[in-house]
């Protein structure tokens, strides 16, 4: 059977016209995923900027739209996670945790992370593993981080040598790492090696500033090497910038 050059010249059409419609629409489903990603990475910067900024209702709002848009996203779920501990919801911050680290088991950021808030909810085993694995990993441009959580996971376990040599080996990884440095200004303290802890706060001091617990730590200090002064002026920058803090109300009941 032959068929005429017209129908031929439609049959060309109608298959011209069904691949400009299949092009058209593949072109279509195309842009609406790289406008949902857009979207989602533009949450996910704004929800991670808002927790910085510790505007967390504003924070959770875009995070849980990056979740609902794309529940296997990393990021957003250890980002919750932290937001979910500061608002003291463990169970949530552990939901979040556990998902993200199956998603991405060998994460340093989440390894870090989950590490810490396991050995903070005496958790100590699977927390300095978690920790453990990150410190170990050669990829980890940041371990005094991971080193330093490990540090104060022995001190959880009543290990204070452990977690001393822990936070010195941060600090030669990062000699300006400030928690490191508050750590052992504080077991400098508690070892009554006062000339060791005003060390440690000058160190701590060129890279951060006072908080409640270094002030506390540094009122005890001056009191016990009898320079009353300086330790009422830390007293009183307690009292002032962190009224509502248990160390303030520490030194109120010193008095």
């Amino acid at each position: 059977m032959k068929v005429s050059v017209k129908v031929k010249k439609a049959i060309n059409g109608v298959m011209v016209l069904t691949l400009a419609l299949q092009l058209q629409a593949c072109s279509s489903i195309t842009n609406s995923m790289e406008k949902q990603k857009a979207n989602t990475d533009v949450h996910l910067q704004l929800g991670i900027r808002y927790l910085n900024l510790n505007r967390l209702e504003a924070a959770k709002e875009n995070l849980e739209l990056v979740i609902a848009a794309d529940p296997n996203n990393v990021q957003a779920h250890n980002a919750l996670a932290f937001l979910f501990e500061k608002i003291e919801k463990i169970p949530e911050a552990r939901k979040h945790y556990e998902t993200a680290l199956k998603l991405s088991p060998e994460d340093l950021s989440l390894q870090n992370n989950f590490g810490r808030f396991l050995c903070e909810h005496q958790e100590f085993d699977n927390g300095l593993a978690l920790l453990d694995k990150a410190i170990a990993n050669l990829l980890n441009d940041r371990p005094w981080m991971a080193i330093t959580n490990a540090g104060i996971c022995q001190l959880g376990l009543g290990q204070q040598q452990k977690a001393k040599t822990f936070f010195k080996q941060a600090l030669q990884a990062n000699s300006n790492y400030a928690p490191a440095l508050q750590q052992l200004q504080k077991i400098s303290y508690q070892n009554r090696e006062y000339w060791a802890a005003k060390g440690y706060l000058q160190r701590y001091l060129q890279v951060a500033q006072q908080n409640e617990g270094t002030l506390w730590v540094s009122y005890q200090t001056e009191r016990a090497l009898g320079n009353q002064n300086l330790a009422e002026a830390y007293r009183s920058e307690l009292l002032e910038k962190f009224p509502f803090s248990k160390e303030a109300k520490q030194v109120e009941s010193q008095q």
